[in-house]
């Protein structure tokens, strides 16, 4: 790629609201625009998402410090990723007592860290890890950046997001405005099965994803899809819905037992950090699907449309008009929501 053209790129994506283009973020490997400083810190950054998130980070040229933490292994992936030729400065920590360091400063603080999904796994089998390990990484986010957009990507979504509210609610921290849910996942899955099966490019396509981040409780709304094809069934957008719910399991039974979707989610992941960089950086119009404190619902917590500013949430979108399917969906998905919100909750009680 030639360097002007990289750099319409860059001035081209950084006036955009929409993050969700892979040509706008991918091709925006160089910049020397002038942009805020932004500290970025990916907590796990050493595992299977961790370390394709690093890269992704590193090549997005509004981290200028990028800060990566794991319990084992940083130093190496930081120096790996040290040397890919990008503006951000990259430095590794190691162990709970380079914690501290490796969060002082933090404008964005992802969270990849815990175990992966194996077959024959459900999101609550991971509970019991993840959830200690969400809790204890929040609890130093709490200490060293309380200010800290923070995006937890670790599962079950659905319950360590209630953990990690609990944790800055005792701390005094807690700002729901700065507390995600990253589901960007299930928006790329929608985006790209959609257009595959309506025969339109998937660059174009736009497919909300509400509910939670776990089989069910993910509701893709696909009766607001844009462009809209009127060449898809009921049926058709029911085996959508379908195979959007069990996209990560699909991931895990084709890597039979020796993985799970780290790549695509390493790649969701920096699609919405990405997003929430553009809105502390004042872009206008920023709107991706996070799983938030939410009032949209009579759900403490829920996935929709929300609108990013320069504090975080701007404003919790609502649902729009669902179809009657899609109503139907969101009546069954409640109850299970519910069950992970207060599983979570009571977890981080617990002293």
């Amino acid at each position: 790629m030639r360097a002007s053209m990289a750099m319409r790129s860059v001035r081209s994506a950084l006036r955009s609201g929409s993050s969700s283009s892979p040509s706008h973020f991918l091709r925006r490997c160089y910049c020397s625009e002038s942009v805020p400083e932004r500290k970025v810190t990916i907590l796990g950054a050493a595992g299977g998402i961790g370390q394709p998130l690093s890269l992704l980070m590193k090549i997005n040229p509004l981290v200028s410090n990028l800060a990566l933490y794991d319990i084992a292994g940083t130093p190496g992936v930081a120096a790996d990723v040290s040397h890919v030729n990008t503006i951000s400065q990259v430095a590794g920590f190691m162990g709970e007592d380079q914690l501290g360091k490796a969060l002082e400063g933090s404008d964005v603080v992802i969270i990849p860290a815990g175990v992966p999904r194996k077959p024959g796994m459900t999101r609550d089998d991971l509970f019991n890890i993840n959830a200690g390990i969400v809790k204890s990484l929040c609890i130093a986010i709490a200490k060293y950046c309380p200010n800290a957009l923070v995006n937890v990507i670790s599962n079950p979504v659905n319950s360590t997001v209630p953990i990690a509210a609990e944790v800055f609610k005792k701390a005094g921290t807690f700002d729901e405005k700065k507390l995600f849910g990253v589901t960007t996942l299930d928006v790329v899955r929608a985006k790209t099965f959609y257009a595959a099966k309506a025969k339109v490019p998937v660059a174009e396509v736009n497919v909300p994803v509400v509910g939670g981040h776990a089989g069910i409780t993910i509701l893709p709304l696909f009766s607001q899809t844009t462009p809209k094809s009127n060449n898809l069934s009921d049926e058709d957008i029911q085996a959508l819905t379908k195979r959007t719910q069990d996209g990560g399991t699909e991931v895990v039974e084709a890597k039979a037992g020796k993985g799970s979707a780290t790549l695509s989610m390493a790649y969701a992941g920096a699609i919405f950090a990405d997003a929430c960089l553009k809105g502390l950086n004042g872009v206008p119009d920023v709107v991706e699907c996070s799983y938030v404190q939410s009032s949209i619902t009579e759900l403490p917590f829920f996935s929709s449309k929300v609108r990013l500013g320069k504090n975080g949430v701007e404003e919790v979108l609502g649902l729009g008009p669902l179809s009657d399917y899609e109503k139907e969906g969101l009546e069954k998905l409640k109850p299970e929501l519910t069950a992970s919100i207060e599983k979570g909750i009571k977890f981080a009680a617990q002293s």
